[in-house]
């Protein structure tokens, strides 16, 4: 089972991760949790260059280092969790490729989804995805008086294209994105989320 997690930066990722590992492996699942980009020592040195170079990078230039971290990330821990009936819960994945760099940074669309095609190639297609929605205008407030990265230092227009661009991603394919309101309270979020899982997972 892979489960990945999507959404603009302040939706509240990280919490309903834990909330979600946390009642997995209380079902009795062994249960990997990463991050992209990140995940391995490789990928984790192309976050680093990511999010806090002092370079320009360019969004093409983005697109790329993004992909080499997911494809690292892939090959050493994602599939060998999935082989070894571990259930992978991902903190973003080839959605947030289309969304930032896509809608947020205007790349060509088609460009992102032929990358993310040998992503699927490569046998890690979230079987669930859960977008936590929310404004803008929430997200900035809660990640007030943080310590900012490069692409968290965008401005609110940026992160207005991103979630739109998320909602249509979840609007063309229902079946596997689900919008979860994420500006409820975290404990509400949860339960919503539990729910789902256990549907499909028929726990």
């Amino acid at each position: 089972m892979f489960i990945t997690f999507e959404g603009i930066d302040g939706c509240g990722k990280t919490t309903q991760i834990r909330y979600l590992t946390d009642f997995l492996e209380q079902n009795g699942f062994e249960v990997v949790a990463t991050r992209e980009p990140g995940g391995t020592d490789f990928s984790e040195q192309l976050r680093d260059i990511l999010l806090h170079s002092k370079h320009k990078i360019s969004p093409i230039s983005e697109l790329f280092l993004f992909n080499a971290a997911r494809a690292h990330l892939i090959e050493t821990l994602i599939l060998p969790a999935i082989k070894n009936n571990k259930v992978v819960i991902s903190d973003r994945f080839y959605d947030s490729t289309l969304a930032y760099q896509g809608y947020g940074r205007g790349l060509n669309k088609e460009d992102i989804e032929k990358c993310n095609e040998i992503i699927k190639q490569m046998g890690a297609i979230p079987n669930v995805t859960f977008l936590l929605d929310i404004s803008t205008e929430d997200a900035l407030q809660r990640r007030e008086g943080e310590k900012k990265d490069r692409i968290e230092s965008s401005d609110i227009n940026f992160f207005e294209k991103v979630r739109n661009g998320y909602l249509k991603i979840a609007e063309q394919e229902p079946n596997r994105v689900k919008v979860i309101n994420a500006s409820q309270e975290k404990h509400i979020t949860s339960e919503k989320i539990k729910k789902i899982i256990q549907e499909i997972m028929k726990i």
